[in-house]
């Protein structure tokens, strides 16, 4: 994506004679996604073990990790025994252990599982100037990887001097241009909307205010406030209608089509918006709410196009005598909070779940659907997420018929609510749902697991992804979850630990992807760097494409892989990504992408044409990092 500034510290060793035992170096230089690492210990502090043999000496760290060891061209050998410590049960965890000598692979171990035997490394390093112990979790999250480097020495010539690496540090570069002060008109070329429901849309837009906006061909049933450039009411009849709209400042005029279909399907397009879990979990009340909502137009980053302010978990307490579901007294009005967040031409979100109580014990909707669904449309709800967890307790096994019928029966009660409400499955994949998500009327559908703001947690998510395009498009999508990055703890604010190469892949491979765009931060907060991140425009554009193909991965070579989407006017969104540790080269052929002749290509980040390419396209990528093209055909002159 780019190259950072990178600072490499050698953190201080004495010299050594013989060898030297990687659990007397500084350890302040292992990264690791769980824990803290240890010498001699495991990383929960136990004794090492692994397979039922117990080692003296070693370093006890956690998937995903890494230790880099500068050598100076000095050592000779490297020994270690390695495997998952047996502190987890058998099976639980599941790693793989790699070395790297100057970037390139020495060593790997193959999958290895807690409770397995230890397995032996033993490489010469001769001329070997850098080293990289690597944990990677198997591919199945890093829950339980618990990773020993038992009995691990480096040999070294005498005199010579072993040291930590600190982890490079990247400067947070911003890439795109901030808009200029003439009018340019965003978002989405369509929208969804079903007969008789109300209708809400705000005109996205950059540039100076003030800025009056018109409507050609707006329908019958659907009004314009010229100066907030939001469109509201109703339509009666199916059917597509195309809008020309128009945003004229002091600077000059943009035009833009939109079209608005009328009939059975909404969410044409992933919805963008914000979620409060990620980081405020049960913290969240009516004031971080409305704060959300501010901030959404404060940032500008409606103007892009962001449109949900959706609240998660907490905000329930029981019924009333009628059945009717009640909010806590964090949310002392529900319905007015609604109106707030519609006053600023933004849509409601809320969350429930089809059993007894919701994932964090508060009351869900079991044997309720109706009644809520009646309720949260009273309240103005535009999206609902609909989560599993205490459902294991009423459904009888995990078979489809089971796993399908608590989602139909909540599709079945939106269904006679009077306003649209996208319907968000939330039960982590199970049953394969991106396969059956759609036949009970979801709009989106968890693919996996909850994420976390750890590179092994985004790219293992990501990157898996791969072979669900063919389920998704309009009004269907698959979701790998929401965004992490900006300020994020659920309930703990911290910067996001993601570098800022790995936030870049992050969203590329989320546009791409066609997923749900959720942030995850505290927008009270955001910085410059996550606003430049989540209000690029031809990056959103990729996700909000009105042809709604999701990415497929087209080629991999090694650590570096290539993912294309094709695009509504006939070009193709193309990811070059790098999951290895060191930059590297990634390119892209037109052959893989079904192209030949001359393309012009455009990198999106940067907003900025980079030539005309014959055959084939490459770039250097950072570790961790992404470019995010668009391949379009040359024109001939």
């Amino acid at each position: 994506m780019y190259t950072p500034f990178v600072l490499l510290v050698c953190l201080h060793s004495p010299s050594v004679q013989g060898q030297v035992s990687i659990a007397a170096l500084d350890l302040s230089a292992v990264e690791q996604e769980w824990g803290e690492p240890h010498a001699d210990r495991s990383v929960e502090g136990h004794a090492l073990s692994i397979g039922g043999k117990s080692f003296e000496h070693g370093l006890g760290t956690h998937a995903s990790s890494q230790f880099a060891i500068a050598l100076g061209g000095q050592a000779t050998r490297f020994h270690a025994l390695v495997g998952a410590d047996d502190e987890t049960l058998p099976k639980q965890g599941s790693i793989e252990f790699r070395v790297l000598g100057d970037g390139k692979e020495l060593w790997k171990s193959g999958l290895l599982h807690s409770g397995a035997a230890a397995k032996e490394v033993d490489l010469p390093l001769a001329g070997v100037k850098s080293l990289l112990l690597l944990v990677e979790d198997g591919g199945d999250g890093n829950s339980y990887d618990h990773a020993d480097w038992a009995m691990a020495t480096i040999e070294a010539e005498a005199g010579a001097t072993i040291q930590s690496l600190a982890a490079p540090r990247e400067e947070a570069v911003v890439l795109t241009p901030l808009p200029g002060p003439e009018p340019h008109l965003h978002a989405a070329s369509v929208t969804g909307v079903r007969p008789g429901h109300p209708f809400l849309y705000g005109i996205p837009a950059t540039g100076d205010r003030p800025m009056r906006f018109s409507a050609e061909n707006l329908p019958e049933g659907l009004t314009l406030d010229a100066a907030t450039g939001r469109i509201s009411g109703k339509l009666a009849e199916k059917g597509e209608y195309k809008v020309i709209l128009t945003a004229k400042n002091a600077r000059g005029t943009d035009e833009r089509l939109l079209r608005i279909v009328c009939g059975a399907q909404i969410a044409l397009t992933p919805p963008l918006g914000w979620n409060s879990w990620n980081c405020f979990a049960g913290a969240v009340d009516d004031a971080k709410v409305r704060s959300a909502a501010d901030a959404m137009v404060a940032s500008g980053l409606a103007q892009h196009g962001w449109t949900y302010i959706n609240i998660d978990d907490c905000w329930e307490a029981g019924r009333d005598a009628k059945g009717n579901i009640l909010c806590n007294e964090k949310f002392p009005d529900m319905q007015a909070l609604g109106d707030y967040i519609h006053s600023k031409g933004l849509r409601f979100g809320i969350y429930s779940s089809p059993g007894r109580t919701t994932c964090a014990g508060f009351t869900a909707s079991w044997e309720h659907e109706e009644q809520d669904a009646q309720t949260w449309a009273s309240w103005g709800v535009d999206y609902v997420k609909y989560d599993w967890c205490s459902y294991d307790d009423i459904a009888k096994d995990h078979s489809l018929p089971e796993l399908k019928k608590p989602y139909s029966v909540m599709r079945a009660a939106l269904d006679k609510a009077p306003r649209d409400i996208v319907f968000s499955l939330c039960q982590y994949g199970m049953g394969d749902v991106w396969q059956w998500g759609a036949e009970v009327g979801g709009n989106c559908w968890r693919t996996t697991g909850d994420i976390t703001d750890t590179w092994g947690s985004m790219a293992g998510i990501g990157f898996a992804q791969n072979g669900h395009e063919k389920f998704a498009g309009p009004g269907h999508w698959n979701d790998p979850d929401m965004l992490v990055v900006g300020k994020v703890g659920w309930g703990n604010l911290h910067p996001t630990k993601l570098t800022p190469n790995e936030q870049y892949t992050h969203i590329s491979l989320w546009c791409l992807l066609c997923s749900p765009l959720l942030i995850g931060c505290d927008m009270a907060q955001l910085d410059a760097f996550t606003l430049n991140l989540l209000t690029n425009d031809e990056v959103l554009e990729v996700s909000q494409d009105p042809l709604g193909i999701q990415a497929a991965r087209v080629a991999q070579n090694g650590e570096t892989e290539v993912w294309a989407k094709k695009m509504e006017d006939g070009s193709l969104a193309v990811g070059l990504f790098n999951r290895g540790q060191i930059e590297a080269q990634v390119s892209v052929n037109w052959k893989e992408l079904g192209l030949q002749g001359a393309q012009r290509v455009r990198d999106l980040w940067r907003q900025k044409d980079l030539g005309v390419s014959e055959g084939s396209f490459a770039t250097s990528v950072a570790r961790h990092g992404a470019a995010l093209i668009r391949i379009f055909p040359a024109k001939k002159r």
